[in-house]
């Protein structure tokens, strides 16, 4: 084994036992808007088009195994109840031992106009997921040390995949130009140990907002729409993460150009951890391309990771896909009142608030 690969492996090994240390943290979408249902079940439904996401993230491609995440969620909004439903599904693979978690989840949210400008959406989402290790793939320091196939760790032997029920909830505040939102998954922290003992899922929460800047005074119906979106997510997952993450994004019909930082540090008076030290730094310059044609949006990203490890293991590439269309029997007979004020997004043509 080439010392290059030997560092390789080193660094991988020593990854996955800070990801295992860190009990169970979620993964994260860098384009975090284009995984709206993912980020807050308000959002369910949050556009009059039916709409379909696709998201994908490979996290440090330098490393012998990587750290990929795959998300899909539909969603449709239906006037006459006010309401939206979702359906959404993820899985998250780490490294070479065939860990994997997949969550597979029902969503819903109400939209309650306050006014002629403001909508106020809570929403809700029930899951079931299970996790567990593909021991087939695993090789342990035994293994390794004396050039065998097969552990003689009795502890492998024990570990079973875990099955659990999953809950979480939200709500967005928005009207055409502003946004807030705050969320909460796995509320009721479902135990998710592989041994048999207990090991509890963390809540995930997401405080998240935005506005849009319109860069032009010209009518509404003109064939170019350029505007600003800045915006800004905080994400808290137990005792271990704590991140802010703040950007930017250009658009143009029909390209946006946006950029990021991940992980800007929270003065100490306002931290929700009890040290600096005890976080999970993932800090990182966040470049973003998207283009929008006919319904359809791509987008993506890539993180340049800002610490030693760069060099090492690699950034992360994260590509999004996403497809909205009408289907005319869910637009039938909703009264002028229950008509949806869309929420505001990254990439959307002006003349859609017509």
């Amino acid at each position: 084994m080439g010392m290059m690969k030997f560092i390789k492996y080193l660094v991988f090994f020593s990854l996955c036992i800070t990801t295992l240390s860190v009990s169970a943290q979620d993964p994260q979408f860098s384009q975090f808007y284009n995984a709206p249902l993912y980020l807050n079940p308000g959002f369910t439904g949050i556009t009059p088009q039916q709409r379909l996401v696709v998201n994908h993230r490979l996290q440090w491609p330098n490393l012998p195994q990587t750290f990929a995440t795959y998300a899909v969620s539909y969603e449709m909004f239906i006037g006459e109840l006010s309401s939206g439903f979702g359906l959404m599904a993820s899985t998250d693979q780490m490294g070479s031992g065939g860990w994997r978690t997949t969550n597979v989840g029902l969503l819903y949210s109400y939209k309650v106009r306050l006014n002629k400008d403001w909508v106020f959406s809570p929403g809700i989402y029930f899951g079931y997921g299970w996790q567990g290790i593909d021991q087939s793939k695993l090789q342990l320091g035994d293994e390794l040390a004396n050039n065998q196939n097969g552990t003689n760790d009795g502890t492998v032997f024990r570990i079973d995949n875990e099955q659990y029920f999953d809950f979480g909830s939200g709500a967005i505040l928005y009207n055409r130009n502003l946004w807030i939102g705050l969320s909460a998954y796995h509320i009721n922290t479902p135990n998710t140990s592989l041994i048999g003992g207990e090991s509890r899922l963390s809540i995930r929460y997401n405080l998240h907002g935005g506005m849009r800047i319109p860069l032009h005074s010209g009518p509404r119906t003109i064939s170019k729409v350029s505007y600003l979106t800045p915006s800004f997510v905080y994400r808290r997952q137990g005792d271990t993460f704590s991140q802010f993450d703040v950007g930017v994004q250009y658009h143009i019909d029909p390209i946006g150009l946006g950029v990021w930082y991940r992980g800007v540090p929270i003065p100490r008076p306002f931290q929700l951890l009890d040290t600096e030290e005890d976080q999970v730094k993932q800090d990182a310059l966040i470049f973003i391309l998207s283009l929008q044609f006919n319904g359809f949006q791509v987008g993506y990203s890539y993180d340049f990771t800002i610490s030693d490890l760069e060099t090492r293991v690699g950034g992360a590439h994260e590509i999004s896909l996403i497809y909205e269309f009408s289907v005319k029997p869910f637009r039938r007979g909703v009264k002028r009142k229950n008509k949806l004020i869309p929420c505001p997004t990254f990439n959307r043509k002006e003349g859609f608030w017509n």
